[in-house]
Formats: structure tokens, sequence, C-alpha cells
């Protein structure tokens, strides 16, 4: 089965003006993001998916491979799957643009998790901490015992009526899927719960498609802010 790893890479973006062309110490956050993927040597092949020149210009100085979006996309599945076409994999894993740090274990747990021939899709959580419990912003999951997802809110699921000790699953938006899979996924119309709560792996849950969840304790660096860039050049000079 060949793996694929696919990085959207969109140039726009919001809190944080062009932030994966921003430097981290020589290189920029993509150009870190696609090295730290290979490096990880879990996949065959490691593709950027991106609308602009200056991160095409730059995947290319480090000797990686590019697609160019031709349309504009509202999520990183939609982007990744409009670039199948240039891709010869069985199996895709769509990494975080602006997630200059990769962890080998937490991508090969998640890749193994394929081995199982009924897993279509697969996604990553950990541990959420009681402090981010009741902020939207952190989405929760809700697993069967075979770790499969049963649903996913911004809301704290479950509610703890009587204030037991019980463990809360912060979703990390990591996906692995079968080709065919999500080549149909990008193709369908979005759910009543996936325009409520504005997750879009609801939609595969309102499909009935189970989601295999894998857990790890990596806690990885996502750049959104200014104060995410400064927390990611710590990281280098202390590694």
């Amino acid at each position: 089965m060949k793996t694929a790893a696919l990085i959207p890479a969109r140039y726009a973006s919001t809190r944080l003006p062009a932030k994966l062309v921003q430097d981290l110490d020589g290189l920029s956050v993509i150009q870190r993001t696609h090295q730290s993927t290979v490096a990880t040597g879990v996949f065959d092949t490691v593709w950027v998916v991106t609308d602009h020149d200056q991160i095409e210009a730059q995947i290319h100085a480090i000797g990686g491979k590019v697609v160019r979006s031709t349309k504009a996309h509202e999520s990183g599945s939609d982007r990744i799957a409009e670039a199948l076409g240039h891709v010869d994999a069985d199996l895709i894993v769509n990494v975080q643009g602006d997630e200059p740090f990769q962890d080998a274990k937490t991508l090969r747990d998640l890749v193994a998790a394929f081995a199982n021939p009924e897993v279509k899709v697969a996604s990553l959580m950990c541990k959420l901490a009681t402090e981010q419990v009741q902020n939207p912003n952190f989405v929760k999951v809700v697993v069967d015992e075979q770790y499969r997802a049963m649903y996913f809110s911004r809301s704290p699921i479950p509610y703890n009526r009587e204030g037991k000790a019980i463990t809360y699953w912060k979703h990390i938006g990591v996906y692995a899927y079968r080709r065919d899979l999500l080549i149909s996924f990008t193709q369908w119309p979005k759910g009543s719960l996936e325009q409520i709560e504005l997750l879009e792996q609801l939609r595969l849950v309102e499909k009935g498609v189970p989601i295999q969840m894998v857990e790890t304790t990596h806690q990885a660096i996502a750049i959104d802010t200014e104060e995410d860039l400064i927390q990611a050049r710590d990281f280098l000079k202390n590694m």
C-alpha cells in the first residue's frame, strides 16, 4: 500500500498574514513542515498543495514536490482531493501546513490503523486539559470501546452531570484516508451537523462512516499567531 503525505498550503491567513512563508531560523514554516514530514520516513511520497507562487518556489528550492491548486477551496481536504490526479498512492494523509515539527511516531501510528481493512478514515486525539474543556476552539470527541468516533463537538462532551473524574479527548485535525473515500467525502454535500458546528468531520459521521481515532501524546506547535511563531523559534533554539 503506497502512502502519501499531502500538505495543503494556502497563502492567505487571517491572524498571521502569510504565515506559511514566515522565517523559522533560515527556512520558512512550510519548508520546515515539508522537511519534518519527509524526515519521519513514514511516507512513500510527500507533496505540498498550494495556490501561491512563493510557496511553490520555496518548496522547489528544497527539492520538494508541488501541486498547484486551480480552484478556491473551503478546507484542506478539498484542496488535497483536487491534487490526487498527480499522486500515485492508496493512502492519503493530510498533514497540516502550519505545523512545522511533525512527529514520526504519531504519523506511524496513524498509518498503522489501516492494517485493519475495515478502516477507511483515521484521525488523531489526545487528552484535553481540564481548563480547555469549555473552550470551543478545542474540539472534543467521544469514542466507543474500539476508539471509533461517536461525535465531535465544540461543546464539552460528554456532559459531566455528576462531576466525575473523566477523560475528555481533544480532536487533532490530522486525517488519513483511503483514496476512494477521500474522493467521495469531498463530493458529498455538507450535512446539517457540519453546518451547525462548522466541523467537516461531521459530514462523515452523518454518512455513517466510522472514523478510527488514534491516541497521541505529541503536542504539535501550530503557527496561527505571532506568539505561536515566537514559540516555534524558541523551540528551534532549544532543539
